[in-house]
């Protein structure tokens, strides 16, 4: 059931003029997010996946539920640095100014395999392609924020950034050491699949309080670095898990109680790309002031971050590996 997206919806301004990127829109929240600002009249969403059938399939439908919406596909493979970079050279062929840039997509405790450069396949999926997508539109995102009075890089992380086993990063995770950080045992909210999901998780927070930093110190203070996360909602993001009968059946009962729909879970993402109220260096999401923590649902509040999140060592750690790794100099 949706409880808090409609009325919420309401409240935002349209888009007019204003473009908006997001990547990992062929489900979930990043479908619901791209559809939100095809009806407030967004002059173009760019729709940045991996060609494939669901691609095609949410894009038609897309166009369906929105009919006067501007959907433009663009082709990205996140396990793919060529990619990324073919995908901000058209955007940037093909666009003056860039409003929002939402790092939406992500992958869940895959299997402990490299991406083709050679690294874990959810780092490189959730957060070193987003890097290096941040730092190639970058200049767009400049003139957006000169034309509309400020823009927006937005991150979208999770309740599991708090799961980090050492409570932190770890630049092993950051490395050419896809196949090698864990292995395949799948318990829930453990091993080695979920230990490196925690991570890239964690790196999405932790790299938007550091753009955050970056940001307010420069010339480029009217863009906003923001995060959300989508506390426990129904999505097909872990389909692919199986834990044994029992258990699966046990969480396919739970899960709709505990959890939210797609629309509510997508309010932070929401919020942090439009919401004019939500402010740059915060992360958005449900919180449980009981347990001083990420909450399953409810409405998207500023969360504490936690001291590893806004660790100095943490965040130059985080942009110096990802600049190796991406191949990228990001200087703000």
């Amino acid at each position: 059931m949706t409880r808090l997206y409609n009325n919420y919806k309401k409240g935002l301004p349209k888009l007019s003029g204003k473009v908006i990127a997001i990547t990992g829109t062929t489900s979930g929240t990043g479908f619901v997010a791209a559809k939100t600002c095809g009806e407030l009249e967004a002059d173009a969403v760019l729709l940045l996946n991996r060609n494939s059938s669901r691609s095609t399939a949410s894009l038609a439908k897309l166009k369906e539920e929105v009919p006067n919406g501007n959907f433009v596909p663009v082709e990205c493979d996140l396990q793919d640095f060529q990619s990324v970079r073919r995908a901000a050279a058209e955007i940037t062929s093909n666009y003056k100014e860039l409003y929002c840039l939402s790092n939406n997509a992500g992958i869940l405790a895959t299997p402990d395999e490299a991406t083709k450069d050679g690294y874990d396949t959810q780092m490189q999926t959730n957060h070193l392609s987003h890097f290096l997508l941040t730092a190639e539109l970058f200049p767009l995102l400049q003139a957006g924020a000169e034309k509309h009075g400020d823009a927006r890089i937005v991150h979208h992380s999770s309740i599991g950034r708090e799961y980090t086993p050492n409570d932190g990063l770890e630049e092993k995770y950051f490395k050419k050491n896809g196949g090698n950080l864990g292995g395949n045992e799948q318990i829930m909210m453990g091993g080695g699949p979920f230990h490196r999901y925690f991570q890239t998780k964690l790196a999405n927070s932790v790299f938007t309080y550091a753009l955050h930093e970056k940001l307010q110190a420069s010339k480029d203070f009217r863009i906003r670095a923001v995060c959300a996360h989508p506390g426990g909602s129904n999505t097909n993001l872990d389909n692919h898990l199986s834990y044994g009968f029992f258990t699966n059946l046990a969480l396919k009962t739970l899960m709709p109680v505990l959890a939210q729909s797609a629309e509510d879970g997508s309010v932070g993402l929401i919020k942090a790309m439009i919401d004019p109220k939500a402010e740059s260096g915060v992360l958005y999401g449900p919180w449980s002031k009981c347990r001083t923590a990420s909450a399953m649902s409810g409405a998207a509040v500023p969360n504490p971050p936690k001291p590893y999140e806004v660790d100095p060592k943490a965040m130059a750690m985080l942009w110096r590996t990802s600049e190796e790794a991406a191949g990228v100099k990001f200087a703000i």
